[in-house]
């Protein structure tokens, strides 16, 4: 052996001097070491020379690779005489190897985890929930399937920007670990979508267990870079094999469970039912129809009275859309609203509206009628978005409608967003002109200090308070004490869905200063309203 191979075994020259290859080694190999040392020894002896790698343990109890080779010498008469064995330790080719099995396990890795949370991924959920499935089919018992979508996420990534939302999403992952058992997997589907996967359940109620406390433990505040962020969620779930007996078709079902838990208020959970899939085919083929509407003319608009309660005059109006459905015939936005928000149609229609709006209340004007306000609902992805004021300027130049003729509806959840930047862009408005209001107020979360802080200049008592103000005594102290407190703060009050005198003789001695419903008048095409500005001073019936 050369003296790089001694070196290598920790050995010394003496330690091998007289004595045979394997009384020297043999006790540092492994048996499969063995094997092919023993093929080797064999190859020798029959002449030919033999090189291999082998791993043994030196001095130090340490093992590394070395590079021996066994040389049969000859005589003089060609026989073999005996076996020289040299070895030489193989630093680099080692680390090369290690560098390349450790870039193997770091793409292995990376091929079936999230970049971001560094949970399984599709690929490594969709295989363990098919080996799930093949050991819960052969034992006869239930797994679960949940699909967990972040409520109102889109609206902290677009406020705070994405680095922001990726910090939430990874705050998110590890509130979910903490939900479940280590028996169980959570995935990352993608944006901020999470699905879930409980491999033994014994009840259903187990899952409605699970479900609740993850949503508790997503209500808390996540502190991401000084902002405290509060997020709910909406879950689906699915159960094996009552829902679906492969994996994708229980993936699907508990993603159409979750949408159903997002239209009843989001923040809660649904176990699917059958008959939700007759609603989902029906959502799908909305939104496909929506995305074609817009360029076909489909979508019209219509405009609700708004009067002034103590002298009946037409002060307002209040522009709804509705959609002339090729097939269906004319739909109210409670049937396609909703899912316009959720695929992001929403921005291109309600900048229709805007334009279109406008345009109708200076052709009115211009038709000699008195001029009236027209008001535009604003959701708050709209107002979110980075262009909006430009836009509102932009249609205001164009259609030459004096901003002081336009009012924008908005809903409570604007005002919960980052103080500053919406109280900026409210004055702007306000600056401009262009009339500012509270939709539905009293059904949200805002606190009421930014009704002193923002100029808002009309709040709207929600329909679903006038209804039963006169059979409901709660209700009727709510809708007195929104009119008290906007009195008070110099707000003008508008009660919307006024459909029987004794509700409008109600408001009527409540101070309340405008009101729209069916009392007055329906929604109406835009030639009806301009009729009722040409001959009607009043609408309320002396």
């Amino acid at each position: 052996m050369n003296r790089s191979g001694l070196i290598a075994a920790g050995l010394r020259a003496e330690d091998v001097i007289g004595k045979s290859f394997d009384q020297t080694f043999w006790w540092s190999y492994s048996e499969p070491a063995r094997e092919q040392l023993r093929a080797a020894m064999a190859r020798a002896a029959d002449g030919e020379p033999s090189r291999y790698d082998v791993q043994v343990r030196v001095a130090g109890d340490t093992l590394v690779w070395i590079d021996f080779s066994l040389n049969p010498v000859h005589d003089v008469d060609g026989r073999m005489a005996y076996i020289v064995p040299s070895g030489n330790i193989i630093h680099e080719r080692v680390l090369a190897k290690e560098a390349v099995e450790a870039a193997k396990v770091r793409l292995d890795h990376l091929a079936h985890h999230d970049a971001l949370t560094d949970l399984p991924n599709r690929m490594l959920f969709q295989y363990r929930l098919n080996q799930v499935i093949e050991l819960a089919y052969r034992q006869g018992r239930q797994i679960v399937v949940m699909f967990v979508d972040l409520d109102q996420f889109k609206h902290i990534n677009d406020s705070l920007g994405h680095a922001v939302g990726d910090k939430l999403l990874r705050s998110v992952a590890q509130c979910l670990l903490g939900c479940v058992r280590h028996s169980d997997t959570i995935s990352r589907q993608g944006g901020d979508e999470f699905v879930l996967l409980l491999p033994s359940i014994t009840h259903p109620e187990d899952a409605a267990i699970c479900a609740q406390k993850i949503l508790t433990a997503l209500a808390l505040p996540h502190y991401i870079d000084q902002h405290y962020l509060h997020i709910s969620g909406s879950i689906g779930i699915s159960i094996y094999p009552d829902d679906g007996k492969d994996g994708e078709t229980l993936i699907k079902n508990a993603d159409i469970a979750m949408y159903f838990a997002k239209e009843n208020g989001r923040n809660n959970y649904k176990f699917f039912k059958q008959d939700m899939n007759d609603h989902a085919v029906q959502w799908q083929s909305i939104e496909t129809g929506l995305r074609h509407a817009l360029e076909r003319q489909e979508f019209v608009l219509h405009y609700q009275p708004k009067i002034n309660l103590k002298n009946g005059a037409i002060i307002g109006v209040e522009a709804l859309i509705r959609w002339q459905h090729p097939e269906r015939g004319q739909l109210t936005p409670n049937q396609f609203m909703a899912i316009a928000e959720d695929c992001g149609l929403i921005l291109p229609m309600g900048r229709w509206v805007l334009r279109e709006a406008c345009l109708q209340a200076q052709s009115w004007q211009r038709a000699g009628l008195p001029p009236v306000i027209v008001a535009v609902n604003t959701s708050a992805l709209e107002f979110r978005t980075k262009d909006f004021l430009d836009n509102i300027r932009t249609v205001l130049k164009e259609t030459c409608l004096e901003p002081c003729y336009l009012e924008l509806e908005l809903t409570e959840s604007v005002l919960m967003q980052d103080a500053g930047p919406i109280d900026a862009m409210l004055h702007t408005l306000a600056d401009l002109g262009v009339r500012l209001s509270i939709d539905d107020f009293g059904t949200g979360y805002s606190s009421l200090s930014y009704l002193r802080q923002f100029p808002i200049g009309t709040l709207k008592v929600d329909q679903s308070f006038v209804n039963q103000m006169c059979s409901n005594p709660d209700d009727a102290a709510i809708v007195s004490a929104v009119i008290s407190m906007g009195k008070s703060l110099k707000k003008r009050i508008i009660a919307e869905g006024i459909e029987t005198q004794e509700q409008y003789e109600l408001l009527l001695a409540q101070d309340c200063d405008e009101g729209q419903g069916y009392y007055f008048n329906r929604p109406l095409e835009a030639q009806e309203i301009a009729t009722l500005l040409q001959t009607s001073s009043s609408l309320i019936a002396n």
